[in-house]
C-alpha cells in the first residue's frame, strides 16, 4: 500500500464523523459531501506526516470549510434574496435507522433543531456543534473563528440559550412507543376527518412551518389552524400516507400518485405534537425515492 493509499483508507475511516459534522453545520446532505470533498482534497495535498492527530486535524478542516460555506450561504442570501428552506431531512422506515443514517444522526438530531441551527450566525453554529456535539475545545473553535476561547464559549452558550428556548426534542416521557402512537392518531384523524381528535393530538401552540420550494416558509400556529390545513390535505384523491422516521424521530411522509408527496418530521412533548416541519417542495423531494423506505401504504393523510 503507498502512502496515498493509506491515506486514502485513514480519511474513510473518519468520513462518517466527518459527514455528521458536516450535515449539522450546513443542513444539507449534498453541501456536506461538497465539504468532505474539500476536506479530502486539502489533506491530499498536506504533507501527512506532519500531523500528529488525523482526526482532529480533519474536524477543524471540515469545520472550517462549512463555517465559509455558511457565511457564503448568507451572503448570497443577502445580496441576491435567495429564498428560505428546510433543511434536508433524513428519511427511514418506521421500522428502523438505516446503519449510515445512524452514524449521521447521533445525538438525536431532529429536524426541528437543524432549524433552530439555520437561524444562528455561522460563528455561533460552530461554536455550539464543534463544543457540544463534537468536544472540540474553545480554544481550538476560537483558533477557526479567530477569535479567543472565551469569545467562542459565550458564542456557544448564545446558541444554547436560543436551542432551549426552542425546545426542540422530544419530552422524556414520550417514548418511541408513544410518539409512534400519536402520529398514528394525527394520520388517522386527517384521514377519518375526525377534527376534534386531530385537535387532541396537537398542542394548542403548535408550530407548522411548511416549505413549498416558493422561498418562503409558511409558518402556521394554534391546533386548530394546524387541523384545518391537515384536514385540508387529506381531501386530495389518492393521497397516501405512513409513519416514518425522519432524522430519527417521529414523523410521516405521503404519497401521491407513486410519488413522493410531503415529509412532515414531529417533535412531541407530553403525548401532543409541539412542532411540526414539512418538506413540500417538489424539486427536492424528487430527488428521494419513496421505495426506499415506504412499503404497503394502507393510511390516507
Amino acid at each position: 500500500m503507498d502512502e496515498r493509499e493509506w491515506l486514502a483508507q485513514r480519511f474513510q475511516e473518519h468520513r462518517p464523523r466527518l459527514r455528521a459534522l458536516a450535515y449539522r453545520m450546513l443542513g444539507s446532505t449534498s453541501e456536506a459531501d461538497d465539504a468532505i470533498q474539500e476536506a479530502w482534497i486539502r489533506l491530499s495535498r498536506s504533507n501527512a506526516a506532519e500531523i500528529d492527530n488525523l482526526q482532529a486535524w480533519l474536524v477543524t478542516v471540515v469545520g472550517r470549510v462549512a463555517l465559509n460555506m455558511l457565511r457564503s450561504r448568507k451572503r448570497r442570501r443577502r445580496e441576491e434574496s435567495l429564498e428560505a428552506h428546510l433543511p434536508d431531512p433524513i428519511v427511514d422506515r418506521a421500522e428502523g435507522i438505516d446503519p449510515e443514517h445512524e452514524a449521521l444522526l447521533s445525538d438525536s438530531l431532529g429536524l426541528a433543531l437543524l432549524v433552530v441551527l439555520e437561524a444562528l450566525t455561522p460563528a455561533e453554529r460552530l461554536a455550539y456543534v464543534l463544543h457540544d456535539m463534537f468536544s472540540v475545545p474553545f480554544y481550538e473553535i476560537g483558533t477557526i473563528l479567530e477569535r479567543s476561547p472565551e469569545a467562542a464559549r459565550q458564542l456557544a452558550s448564545r446558541a444554547r440559550r436560543r436551542i432551549r428556548a426552542e425546545d426542540t426534542t422530544p419530552h422524556a416521557a414520550d417514548a418511541p412507543a408513544q410518539q409512534e402512537e400519536v402520529v398514528e392518531a394525527f394520520l388517522a384523524a386527517a384521514r377519518d376527518g375526525d377534527f376534534d381528535t386531530l385537535v387532541a393530538v396537537l398542542d394548542p401552540d403548535i408550530v407548522e412551518r411548511v416549505d413549498t420550494g416558493s422561498g418562503t416558509i409558511v409558518e402556521v400556529r394554534g391546533a386548530h389552524n394546524v387541523a384545518q390545513r391537515a384536514m385540508a390535505a387529506s381531501q386530495r384523491d389518492g393521497l397516501v400516507g405512513r409513519r416514518a422516521l425522519i432524522n430519527g424521530a417521529a414523523g410521516w411522509v405521503s404519497v401521491l400518485d407513486g410519488k413522493l408527496y410531503a415529509i412532515g418530521a414531529l417533535t412531541v412533548h407530553n403525548g401532543r405534537i409541539t412542532t411540526m416541519d414539512v418538506l413540500l417542495d417538489p424539486a427536492r423531494l424528487a430527488r428521494l425515492d419513496p421505495t426506499d423506505f415506504l412499503t404497503d401504504f394502507d393510511s390516507r393523510l
